[in-house]
């Protein structure tokens, strides 16, 4: 069985041969990189990525930069990885698109939690079998499971690795309610404390990106009181 790749781009050499030896031990192959360009070269040239490490503090190019250009092509799990505990910093990383943070000093079982966790929503949320197509055809949308791209109306949609990942749930389960909180756990990791307030942000700004008209949505309706489903007309 060919083994998942993970890239780890960290300056500090001690840190990435730590990290590589756990994720080797757990048999996972890993690229490495020392800073945010050589990262990004990594990155360019290999297919089949599962998940990028990535530090925010690195020569040359620092983690946002890197995963900024990174969301411009894919929509790869990324764990930042940080020495500064600065909220400021954690919410950065969050909006440009990273799906989790760490910050260090961390111990090494909490590393590998996120990174099963991670990896196992981004390859098990909805899996592709032999029985099931890798495309979603859906009402002027297509959903690409394997490249984890969206187009509607013949249109590329350029989603984060987390409104993929609830779009494709909610896709998946068409014309079924989900309370909030049976959403934000599907799509966030459980250190997260949960916010009405903040899904419903995510909610909307998931909307401007795929509605014809996300003042009156087709396809993420939501059930007064209770949450929101899948148009199953769509």
């Amino acid at each position: 069985m060919e083994r998942l790749k993970i890239l780890v781009a960290d300056d500090e050499s001690r840190m990435r041969k730590l990290v590589k030896d756990f994720l080797i031990k757990s048999n996972f192959e890993v690229l490495e990189a020392e800073d945010g360009s050589q990262a990004l070269d990594l990155f360019y040239a290999t297919k089949d990525i599962a998940l990028i490490i990535l530090d925010v503090m690195m020569p040359d190019m620092n983690g946002f930069q890197v995963l900024q250009k990174i969301r411009e092509k894919n929509n790869v799990p990324v764990l930042m990885l940080t020495a500064k505990s600065d909220e400021e910093d954690k919410v950065s990383g969050l909006r440009l698109g990273a799906d989790d943070y760490l910050t260090k000093p961390f111990g090494i079982n909490e590393l590998m939690a996120r990174v099963n966790s991670l990896i196992r929503r981004y390859t098990t949320l909805n899996p592709v079998t032999g029985n099931e197509a890798a495309t979603m055809l859906l009402k002027d949308m297509v959903i690409d499971k394997i490249n984890r791209t969206v187009t509607v109306q013949n249109l590329p949609v350029d989603l984060t690795g987390k409104e993929f990942d609830l779009l494709l749930f909610l896709a998946s389960n068409k014309g079924r309610v989900f309370t909030k909180k049976q959403l934000y756990t599907q799509v966030w990791t459980e250190e997260y404390d949960f916010d009405d307030n903040n899904l419903m942000a995510f909610i909307s700004k998931l909307r401007k990106k795929i509605e014809p008209n996300p003042e009156q949505p087709f396809y993420i309706q939501t059930v007064r009181g209770v949450g929101y489903r899948f148009n199953k007309e769509a």
